[in-house]
């Protein structure tokens, strides 16, 4: 063992296959599960669009980068507090500190392979991110454009353009003008803007995501109720922003598809609206501060996973979930006040960052010496804080129980325990009480005794067929 120390290969080669096996396992259910939530919103775009099954793999496929932005931290963190929990529950970790192997042995191994996992986060965010959202955005634009083009046909109305109906008496094949064309526009008026042309043709502007309409030779008609217009024209352009059905499922932000110096640049530039620039700034830090966060709650899986003991219930993987969940609340909240100008941009969105910094060096400080994660003091007075608690609601449900005139029994109490004078017993189950006398009033599963027989039918329970004879009810 003293050889290996001198020359660790081997044993951090063990530690990381005992962390990569649980990441991956992890990883591909977190994407397995990310898959599904994403999946809903595209069914409606294509649906709509009826896109082949190529183009919606492509299409879709531009998504993952964005969910492994936020699936390969999650995973690192499984990897990491599974494996190490397994490792100290099967009484490894035990003998290696008895070969004196200390804690701050183990933990190259773990940064290691936590910064190889955050280094390609950080890809991701910085580098295919951009680029996914490029390309999504040229595939989406690329398939409403083929609708468009697929819908408009010689001596046919189209509708695929929405409120914008046209009609062409003739498509050259060739070189795809129009002649002799119609175009019905609602958009925004009660009565419909009509637009005769004798020819006319499509452009296309992937930047805008949108198409236009170029008519030449024509006119233009304008009804209202008070009075009609007619303008002719030699040239006239109809203007049509290509939209998704579902924007939310293939939306693409402007900034998205910018990269990290067209970010900081644009964010420094004057005239650029300050709202604008802070809003670019934060996608600047953005980019930079999760792949780290992946690396510091990575780190933090090392103190919980150490937690488990033999025979005793593992809590690290519950409580490896809790600070992930924690880690994105506390992102939202350093993001909010960013935008809000509560707090300077760097200072807001790297301070969540430093506090798990904190956290990961004080748990790994205390396992490494044979500490609990949380200070004696601390324990304790979150455990009284606890208790107190628990005896609040505890006298408040005895407090309305006293109050309605209800006490209930407890199976596990002496069967011997004496009765309230008069009381009368009820069976929750099948809401019916008895009376002193009855042959049933000392069953076991009447666990409910009332102080009298008023108190009893205003709970809703009924008297059994014995004592309501005897009682003389109707």
């Amino acid at each position: 063992m003293k050889q290996n120390f001198k020359n660790p290969q081997l044993l951090y080669t063990y530690l990381a296959t005992e962390m990569l096996a649980p990441f991956f396992a992890s990883f591909l259910i977190m994407n397995c599960v990310f898959f599904l939530v994403k999946l809903i919103p595209f069914l409606n775009f294509v649906l709509e669009l009826q896109i082949d099954f190529s183009d919606f793999t492509r299409l879709f496929s531009y998504l993952f980068p964005n969910i492994f932005l936020y699936s390969i931290p999650m995973s690192a963190m499984m990897g990491v507090t599974i494996g190490f929990a397994r490792l100290s529950s099967d009484s490894e970790i035990l003998a290696l500190k008895a070969s004196g192997i200390s804690m701050y042995k183990i933990i190259p191994p773990v940064v290691i392979v936590t910064a190889i996992i955050a280094l390609f986060t950080a890809y991701f965010s910085m580098k295919l991110i951009p680029l996914s959202e490029i390309a999504m955005k040229q595939l989406t634009y690329q398939l409403l454009k083929e609708k468009v083009n697929k819908g408009i046909k010689p001596h046919v109305f189209t509708e695929a353009l929405g409120d914008v109906v046209v009609y062409v008496d003739q498509i050259d094949k060739e070189t795809g003008n129009w002649s002799d064309v119609w175009v019905s526009d609602m958009r925004g008026v009660e009565n419909p803007v009509i637009t005769m042309a004798s020819s006319g043709h499509m452009e296309s502007d992937i930047q805008d995501m949108n198409v236009t309409i170029v008519l030449q030779n024509g006119s233009l008609h304008k009804p209202s109720n008070e009075s009609a217009q007619i303008v002719e024209f030699d040239q006239y352009k109809i203007h049509i922003p290509l939209s998704p059905p579902n924007s939310k499922a293939t939306q693409v932000k402007k900034r998205n598809v910018l990269t990290m110096g067209e970010l900081l640049q644009e964010s420094k530039d004057e005239r650029v609206p300050v709202k604008e620039q802070r809003t670019l700034l934060i996608e600047f830090h953005k980019r930079m501060v999760l792949p780290a966060g992946c690396l510091l709650i990575s780190l933090i899986g090392l103190p919980l996973g150490l937690q488990a003991r033999p025979g005793k219930k593992a809590i690290g993987i519950q409580a490896g979930l809790g600070i992930f969940i924690i880690y994105y609340i506390f992102f939202t909240i350093g993001k909010s006040m960013a935008e809000k100008a509560t707090l300077p941009v760097a200072v807001a969105m790297w301070g969540p960052n430093l506090f798990f910094f904190c956290l990961a060096v004080f748990w790994i400080y205390r396992v490494s010496n044979e500490q609990t994660l949380v200070p004696a003091i601390l324990s304790e007075n979150l455990v009284k804080l606890f208790t107190a608690i628990k005896r609040f609601f505890a006298g408040l449900v005895a407090m309305v129980k006293n109050r309605f005139g209800i006490v209930q029994r407890d199976h596990d109490d002496d069967e011997d325990a004496p009765l309230l004078p008069g009381a009368i017993r009820g069976n929750a189950k099948s809401r019916v009480f008895h009376v002193p006398g009855c042959e049933y009033y000392t069953s076991k599963n009447c666990s409910i005794e009332f102080k009298n027989i008023q108190i009893a039918l205003d709970s809703g329970f009924e008297p059994c067929r014995f004592c309501k004879n005897k009682m003389e009810l109707p």
